[in-house]
């Protein structure tokens, strides 16, 4: 089951050139495209992943296939599939075992579920690909059918993988057992970080570190009418004045005390844009985090009996008082290669409707429409923009583009430690790092202290959107990938090409 693609941006780099603080990072990769770009020619690579949205591989693909395409490069994207759900729950298993999380047993019915689906979608690729491509596989799922692609076809192959753990565990030893015999066969392999790379992949291994769009859709500037209107049409808030855009005709929706998911307006909705606000947008994952946070964020609320009194505490008293947490993500049945989201969001809702009904007034779970990409992001992008913090507690992260994200729009950034995450943020620096993501203790003092120094959030989302800039743009994302496509060209010698 191959499902194409179709990557339709609009903007071109000319676009991104225009912008003065993108300017010499356009001109920088087309320089460097002109020697990279000519032994790609004749060829076409593939992008092979579970998902086209969803996660962040899925939000990555359009605009770097859209770069490369524009710079000469020919690019498909295709999606697998299966009917059988064994495989994608095996997948996930494999997926937290990675993270090293989960039940190390995987049994020759795992792998025989693995490789099925593997040869199906091997078959479905096999009449679209031709002698001299290039097949870049990402993540698990779709690695077993590009490994016997690569005994099969005249073809290269590439496992992109996102994910990884900085330790070795019986959970990691035991997926990397499993996958070994099929990422062996792989030419090459592309990690997030040196930390994950297994041992029998040594030696044929690069990094590339993931990237975000600066004039996408979540995570353009949106002027104030933009962003009102956002919100005001996703029913984020309540419409207090008519606005230009009308209801999106998928809003998002907020956990209400009796169990149901109603539009997230509700009630007088959630207090966005006149409340301090305490944010994290990821996927519904144990390994994110999202229970220790609304642990530690019930842990805040105590907090304030204990502010001393004095005129700048009475302030910040204040600011503990009317303070909200946002715990969103998207429509668990909007993402099928995650069955553990639903299992997750429940868990969730349990806990939530534990609470109190002060505290459940004070702690929203939204469910994010995920039909239209455009709306989505848009949604996301007013959420980050409107939060006082943005959280990101994972466990263990691969790398994190929320975390990116949130770093782009000069956030307040409060991460774990988790290895992708502290890539990215130099605690005290561009934002502040949890030693115990399952600690609310320590969640919540931090939280306490971004809140109350609204001058140090300033500082800190000034740094972090600078080393963004620097490092984490879609520009030297695409530099790396066609530097890394030219090399296995130039290593593969002459090859048959259309």
């Amino acid at each position: 089951m191959i499902e194409t693609v179709a990557v339709n941006e609009r903007l071109t780099l000319d676009d991104y050139e225009a912008v003065v603080h993108l300017t010499e990072a356009v001109r920088s990769l087309r320089t460097e495209a002109l020697s990279l770009v000519p032994p790609l020619n004749g060829r076409t690579i593939w992008m092979v992943n579970s998902t086209a949205r969803g996660g962040g591989v899925a939000e990555m693909m359009p605009r770097m296939i859209t770069i490369l395409r524009e710079l000469g490069v020919r690019v498909e994207w295709v999606v697998i599939g299966s009917d059988n759900p064994d495989f994608f729950t095996l997948t996930k298993r494999l997926h937290n075992l990675i993270h090293g999380s989960g039940d190390p047993d995987l049994t020759a019915d795992d792998r025989a579920v693995y490789d099925a689906v593997s040869r199906e979608n091997a078959d479905a690729l096999r009449s679209r690909v031709r002698p001299g491509d290039l097949l870049v596989m990402h993540d698990p799922q779709p690695l077993g059918s590009g490994h016997l692609l690569r005994r099969e076809l005249d073809v290269r192959t590439v496992f992109r993988c996102h994910i990884g753990l900085d330790e070795s565990s019986p959970q990691t030893r035991a997926a990397w057992g499993f996958l070994k015999p099929y990422a062996s066969s792989y030419d090459h392999a592309v990690f997030t970080a040196p930390e994950y790379i297994p041992d029998f992949l040594a030696g044929r291994t690069g990094i590339i570190r993931p990237a975000i769009d600066p004039l996408g859709h979540k995570n353009r500037d949106l002027l104030v009418p933009r962003l009102t209107g956002t919100l005001c049409s996703a029913r984020l808030v309540v419409e207090q004045h008519p606005v230009v855009r009308t209801k999106y005709a998928e809003v998002a929706t907020r956990l209400a005390p009796d169990g149901r998911f109603l539009p997230a307006d509700d009630g007088g909705g959630i207090g966005l844009l006149f409340r301090p606000v305490v944010t994290q947008i990821s996927r519904w994952d144990r390994l994110k985090g999202f229970k220790p946070l609304l642990d530690a964020f019930v842990r805040l609320k105590q907090r304030v009996d204990g502010v001393p009194a004095t005129e700048a505490a009475d302030r910040h008293r204040r600011r503990l008082r009317l303070v909200r947490l946002v715990l969103a993500g998207p429509d668990p049945a909007a993402v099928a290669d995650d069955p553990e989201a639903r299992e997750v969001l429940e868990e969730l809702v349990t806990t939530y409707q534990a609470l109190s009904p002060a505290l459940q007034a004070d702690v929203a779970l939204v469910s994010l429409p995920m039909s239209v990409r455009k709306n989505n992001e848009l949604i996301v992008n007013a959420l980050q923009r409107c939060s006082s913090v943005v959280v990101q507690n994972s466990l263990r992260e691969g790398f994190g583009l929320t975390v990116t994200e949130a770093m782009w729009k000069r956030a307040a950034l409060l991460g774990s430690r988790a290895c992708g995450i502290r890539q990215q943020i130099r605690d005290g620096v561009d934002g502040r790092l949890i030693h115990d993501p399952e600690d609310p203790e320590e969640i919540a003092a931090h939280l306490d202290a971004l809140l109350e120094n609204p001058g140090k959030r300033i500082e800190l989302g000034q740094n972090a959107q600078r080393r963004v800039r620097d490092e984490f743009l879609v520009f030297t994302q695409v530099r790396n990938w066609l530097t890394t496509l030219a090399e296995c060209v130039e290593r593969w010698g002459e090859s048959p090409i259309r």
